[in-house]
């Protein structure tokens, strides 16, 4: 089908992010795509190797415009670890692509751009515009890939987005929670460890800060009823994907603490100390909240400071929209098994897309060894999500829609 079988040829391109360079991989997406008929392509690189490709094919006839995103980047290629085969090696072995990024989002893109190839060959199946954009920078939740495309190029916006990150195919994301970054620094007066009259620990200011932002796990929820019964409906198909406890996990502030640093010498009273750490946000609570909360329990410690270092809202797309309902139904028909919609716990470039006023969906494949050693995904799922993608667009795009 298509260029599935130039995915090889993605995963030889590094892109690893650090540094975020994504001139090579982009390159290899503009020849795929060049191949296509009458597309439009356009290049924009808005800081040094931060490639972006834009992608336009119309049918020629008035309609909607359905957006395909995803990004270049990758996780770094790890090459510490123990891979048994290279990570840019893009190896082929007993039904599966190895390397890194294969399904971060390498597999997703190959899928999209196939469903375009194959699309493109029968334009009177469908009625507007396909559109493809692919970010190079997200990975960092950076603002060089989509939200730059979102600002600045026309034809990078539409009716209605479709991202192939990674997920599974039996479940399509509606939305995702909000995220805060947060670093705290706290200063204290360092003495001998055995005279603790003459100090002040900063490590306990420290771990004051931190209880307190751990109380924002007990924030009551006030999600729309639609969502909170799209995470029940979803929640036992979902969990066989994502684990056990991710429909609670969906429905409930978490805060992680990522990193602390401080003190010396286990005998001596650490003057200062830092932690950085990770806050979700579900659908039901605002950003607002969070701060009034850090605000208040943080500012009045003494020695205590801190700052936001990233931050934004919980975003979601209707489960009853068409665009949902008709990637539900792709799913279905493609794997025959029942597919659910339900939120995301992880972000995509797909938040980007709805804070935008832009419908989105999360259709992608089931990771493995993502960030890991042999990273890989199944040539299977690669088709079959092609297959969704393609279905999809007929939904969609379907002439008088």
């Amino acid at each position: 089908m298509g260029d599935m079988g130039d995915q090889s040829s993605r995963v030889a391109a590094p892109s690893p992010n650090p540094p975020g360079d994504t001139t090579l991989v982009a390159e290899v997406a503009h020849s795929l795509l060049s191949k296509i008929p009458g597309v439009e392509i356009s290049r924009h690189e808005p800081a040094a190797g931060v490639v972006n490709i834009v992608a336009r094919i119309s049918s020629g006839r008035p309609g909607k415009r359905l957006v395909f995103n995803g990004h270049l980047d990758t996780y770094p290629l790890c090459e510490h670890l123990p891979w048994t085969v290279p990570p840019t090696g893009g190896v082929l072995q007993n039904g599966r692509v190895y390397g890194r990024g294969v399904s971060d989002m390498k597999g997703g893109i190959a899928a999209s751009i196939t469903a375009a190839t194959v699309l493109a060959q029968h334009r009177e199946l469908w009625a507007g515009e396909i559109m493809l954009t692919l970010a190079g920078d997200e990975e960092s939740i950076g603002s060089q890939g989509s939200q730059w495309l979102l600002d600045n190029v026309e034809f990078a916006r539409g009716d209605a987005m479709v991202c192939g990150d990674v997920g599974s195919r039996a479940v399509v994301r509606f939305g995702e929670k909000g995220l805060c970054w947060f670093e705290i620094s706290a200063a204290g007066t360092s003495a001998h460890g055995a005279h603790v009259h003459r100090g002040i620990n900063a490590i306990d200011r420290m771990r004051a800060a931190l209880d307190a932002v751990k109380l924002l796990e007990l924030i009551p929820v006030h999600a729309p009823e639609e969502v909170e019964k799209a995470i029940a409906t979803a929640s036992e198909i979902s969990e066989r994907a994502s684990g056990a406890g991710e429909s609670e996990t969906l429905q409930r502030v978490t805060v992680n603490i990522g990193c602390i640093n401080g003190g010396t010498l286990r005998n001596l009273i650490p003057s200062s100390a830092t932690a950085e750490g990770d806050i979700r946000l579900p659908v039901g609570v605002s950003l607002a909240k969070i701060m009034d909360h850090l605000h208040e329990h943080l500012d009045k410690m003494d020695g205590v400071s801190w700052k936001i270092i990233q931050a934004y809202e919980a975003t979601y797309t209707s489960p009853s929209h068409p665009l949902v309902r008709c990637s539900l139904a792709a799913s279905e028909r493609v794997t025959g098994q029942s597919a659910v919609a339900n939120m995301r716990a992880g972000a995509s470039d797909s938040r980007l897309y709805r804070a935008a006023g832009i419908s989105s969906v999360v259709v992608g494949l089931t990771p493995y060894g993502m960030g890991a050693e042999d990273e890989y995904v199944e040539v299977e799922g690669l088709l079959k999500l092609a297959q969704i993608h393609i279905l999809i667009t007929l939904d969609f795009l379907k002439e008088g829609n």
